[in-house]
């Protein structure tokens, strides 16, 4: 019989333990090792069963046995070490509390997914696993943030495989009740709720879900709601799930209903409001909107509070390539934005202006959201120093005028959270070196560059090490892939070969990800003849662990997968290579450290960064991986490989496929293997272990999000903070006066005349000594400005055969005369001939103004014409 209603009945805790409540509603369990081994003792066989989930397990164990433990007294005293450790870390001093200069109050943060721990599955992939790992950070290092997000009924899908290898998606119904979250209630009790207007008269109406990230509240809006018609309450149904409307009312709701619920939040808590809004990729965009609807409803006009709100705004973007960008038809954002839909009061055609693709190539009916979240924030970020390059090319056309080195979009490589993804065993390895709260204290807040102390490791230490997490990970694999095969029918009698597969002594590859074609999936597979000779070498054997899904809509991506299965499953290589369902982070946990190489072969350069690498780094195991992302940004032979691209405009996706695919090949079997097998003197692989030790000590520090986090802090939140608070109303309203001028004004800008005091008469032929100097002087138009309007800057620096400047150096001219009767300014200044070989100059007039991040902000630039004459850009050969 099937139950009319469902209901959650929580145990009550006899006194003696009411602790463990606290600390099962804390996520800090997930990151907290200590607290998890108490967990584990409450009941080890029903730990496992509640697939180590506090919440779960309280709600399975029972009443004889919390009786008995609640007269233990050893467990007790565990208990309150575990209760007041706890408790100093919520309350105590930490890294932000220990800054000097005026820091955020609070920092609102939102994500459309946050990968916190398994027991929360409300992620897809790697931009949620960096949202959780990004609060988890922020709280170890004490920074106030407010996480904020959507609650999804059925998450991400669970991936299962069909008898022939075909992806399988399953979306189990996640009960908040039994989730480690609760309800954020008003004082009478009843649930606090969101509401967002829609066409037609409806609503769309939220609960607000919180979970407690150690010192983070994260936000969870949930339209699940009993208020809400059949359509509004599947809003939040599925992540990435539903079509353009369904997409876009979810992106409204995060955004527009996230806003609100943080104001929800803070006055029923007393939090500090958030000075500072960090928009973790384009879905929450339209939070910018909500703040700007606040603003107007306090009588500012739309330009004033657009500035407002740009100057407390960060923008992260995440995608390298315009597909992976959600866009919407102009005239489904009007309708839900317009007179009969949300944000009255704003004027939906300025809205619409905000996010379309007003740029050549662009699309001029579409509304895009990452578009409309660099319009919205005055500081913006890549996620890798070369996806920041990528990034400042990709949306150029915002910023006409400037090269793209130019474009005020900067860099913030990604970390991740070492408490979350360090395997015990290599935290108690290090905790025998430097102690445990040293130890602890590396991994969650950083701040050294390189960690020496594993120098004083001894090999045998780190080999026994690295073969232990390898066993585990062989144990793991074969449990999961043992249970795989039954859900592809397999019966028992004809799973006996799985004991044989994989061995904690042969060189173990990982390779897991989602499954987009950029992340080349197959392309080991490309000559199967060599893959198989490189997994059954006689004396150098390979074992490969892939997992990865496919989007439930990708097709293409499932065949990949399919592709992949299909070899594994070949009874002649099936013992060494495994293809494991439902990636997940359980799963990633012992994948990352029980692999000696992880593999990345993405095309570059469309890994943005690329943190599954990071976390098998920080477990002792090495990179193996096209420069892309991060590993561009650091790799060293020391302590990896790097294979190499073929990305030449002449070369065809399939000779590149081709070229790389033997690359590939060449290095494992050339270099990885034999390092891996060569032995030395003692026995043990020297070479080998001296590169797990580079990677530890050098690379370590680096891929932390604490130092991430800090990045964030002083880079991006503190300026973000003090702009914020510099924009009172009426200071907002002149910021926005002015630049309406600048615009209207700048046509009439121009450099109208160059010369220059050559230093020496070898000068007048086209050649200068270095260290000399040259006098500009310049005469420009300046229309309606006047000299505090502008700044005036030469450029300079080697040039190429095209007479392009590269590795600009700027230096300000000063107003030395004007205006003319003709309204002309004369600047002035010195340019140092500061390097040798091939050099150039030209100069040009920006805007000028306090409120400006950058002097790129407007997109506006004047520069000399050729009738300027040809001393605007003297060339020194």
């Amino acid at each position: 019989m099937k139950a009319i209603r469902r209901f959650t009945v929580r145990p009550v805790l006899p006194d003696p333990l009411r602790p463990l409540g606290d600390l099962a509603r804390n996520l800090r369990w997930s990151w907290h090792a200590e607290t998890r081994d108490l967990f584990k003792a409450l009941d080890p066989d029903g730990w496992r069963a509640a697939g180590e989930d506090p919440v779960r397990l309280l709600g399975a164990v029972g009443a004889a046995r919390l009786d008995t433990l609640a007269q233990d007294r050893r467990f007790l005293r565990r208990l309150t070490a575990a209760a007041d450790d706890l408790d100093d870390y919520l309350h105590g001093h930490r890294w932000y509390q220990d800054q000097s200069g005026e820091l955020p109050s609070a920092i609102a943060y939102f994500s459309p997914e946050f990968g916190v721990t398994a027991a929360l599955p409300q992620y897809s992939g790697g931009l949620g696993i960096l949202a959780g790992d990004h609060l988890k950070s922020a709280s170890d290092l004490g920074v106030p943030l407010i996480g904020v997000g959507l609650l999804y009924r059925h998450g991400y899908f669970r991936q299962s495989l069909s008898r022939d290898g075909w992806q399988q998606e399953h979306y189990p119904l996640l009960d908040p009740n039994e989730l480690p979250v609760s309800l954020l209630r008003e004082p009478d009790g009843t649930p606090a709720t969101v509401s967002l207007a829609l066409p037609g008269g409806r609503a769309l109406r939220a609960a607000i879900w919180q979970a407690r990230v150690g010192r983070v509240p994260l936000l969870m809006l949930d339209s699940d709601v009993e208020d809400n018609g059949p359509g509004e309450r599947d809003v939040t149904d599925r992540l990435y799930g539903g079509g353009s409307e369904h997409r876009l009312l979810q992106e409204m709701l995060l955004g527009i209903g996230g806003v609100r619920a943080v104001r929800t939040y803070c006055r029923l808590t007393g939090h500090p409001a958030p000075e500072v809004f960090h928009t973790n990729e384009g879905h929450a965009g339209f939070l910018g909107l909500e703040r700007i609807r606040e603003l107007a409803g306090d009588g500012l006009e739309f330009d004033a509070a657009l500035e407002s709100v740009r100057a407390g705004t960060v923008f992260t973007t995440h995608t390298p390539v315009p597909a992976g960008i959600d866009r919407f038809d102009r005239e489904l954002v009007a309708r839900h934005l317009g007179d009969d839909g949300e944000l009255p009061g704003v004027d939906v055609e300025k809205i619409l202006q905000l996010g379309m693709e007003t740029y050549p190539g662009g699309e001029p009916n579409l509304f895009n959201m990452a578009v409309m979240g660099l319009r919205l924030a005055q500081r913006a970020n890549g996620v890798s120093t070369l996806h920041g390059a990528v990034s400042r090319q990709m949306f150029a056309g915002l910023w006409p005028g400037f090269d793209p080195q130019e474009v005020p979009i900067t860099s913030v490589t990604n970390g991740v959270h070492a408490p979350t993804w360090v395997a015990p065993e290599v935290l108690r390895l290090g905790a025998r070196q430097i102690g445990t709260g040293r130890a602890e204290d590396a991994l969650a807040v950083g701040g050294s560059d390189r960690w020496d102390a594993v120098a004083d490791i001894a090999d045998a230490e780190i080999w026994e090490l690295r073969r232990d997490l390898r066993e585990q990970l062989v144990t793991e694999v074969r449990e999961r892939l043992r249970a795989s095969w039954r859900q592809r029918g397999a019966g028992s009698a004809e799973l006996g070969w799985i004991d044989g597969v994989l061995s904690p002594d042969v060189l173990t590859i990982g390779f897991a990800r989602r499954v987009p074609s950029y992340k080349r999936l197959t392309l080991m597979l490309r000559d199967r003849e060599r893959l198989m000779e490189l997994l059954l070498h006689p004396t150098r054997p390979v074992q490969i662990v892939v997992a990865g899904k496919a989007h439930p809509a990708d097709d293409g991506g499932k065949r990949l997968v399919q592709e992949l299965v299909k070899f594994a499953d070949d009874p002649r290589v099936r013992h060494r290579i495994v293809f494991l369902p439902d990636y997940g982070m359980k799963m990633a946990q012992k994948l990352y450290p029980g692999c000696d190489v992880w593999l990345n072969n993405p095309l570059r350069p469309l890994e943005a960064c690329g943190t599954s690498g990071m976390k098998a780094a920080l477990n002792g195991c090495l990179n193996l991986s096209v420069l892309d992302g991060w590993w561009d940004e650091w790799f060293e032979p020391d302590f990896g490989w790097a294979i190499p691209t073929a990305d030449g405009a002449a070369t065809d996706e399939d000779r590149r496929d081709e070229l790389e695919a033997n690359a590939l090949y060449d290095l494992i079997e050339d270099r990885v293997a034999p390092r891996f097998y060569d032995r030395g003197a003692a026995g043990l692989p020297d070479r080998w272990i001296e590169m797990v030790r580079q990677t530890l000590t050098t690379l370590g520090p680096k891929v932390l999000a604490g130092r991430m986090v800090r990045e964030y802090v002083t880079r991006l939140y503190a300026p973000a903070a003090a702009a914020h608070r510099s924009l009172d109303p009426s200071t907002a309203r002149e910021l926005a006066q002015w630049k309406a001028r600048v615009r209207g004004a700048w046509p009439r800008v121009a450099v109208d005349h160059v010369e220059a005091a050559a230093p020496d008469a070898a000068a007048q032929n086209g050649t200068a000594e270095l260290g000399s100097t040259l006098a500009l002087r310049v005469r420009v138009a300046l229309g309606e400005l006047g000299p505090d309007d502008v700044e005036v800057q030469a450029v300079a620096g080697r040039v190429d055969a095209a007479d392009s400047i590269a590795d600009a150096a700027v230096f300000p001219l000063k107003p030395a005369g004007g205006p003319d009767l003709e309204g002309r300014w004369i600047y002035e200044g010195p340019l140092a001939l500061d390097r040798t070989g091939p050099f150039g100059y030209t100069v040009r007039v920006l805007p000028a103004h306090p409120g400006l991040a950058t002097h790129a902000e407007l997109g506006l630039v004047a520069g000399p014409t050729e009738a300027t004459g040809e001393g605007a850009g003297v060339l020194m050969r």
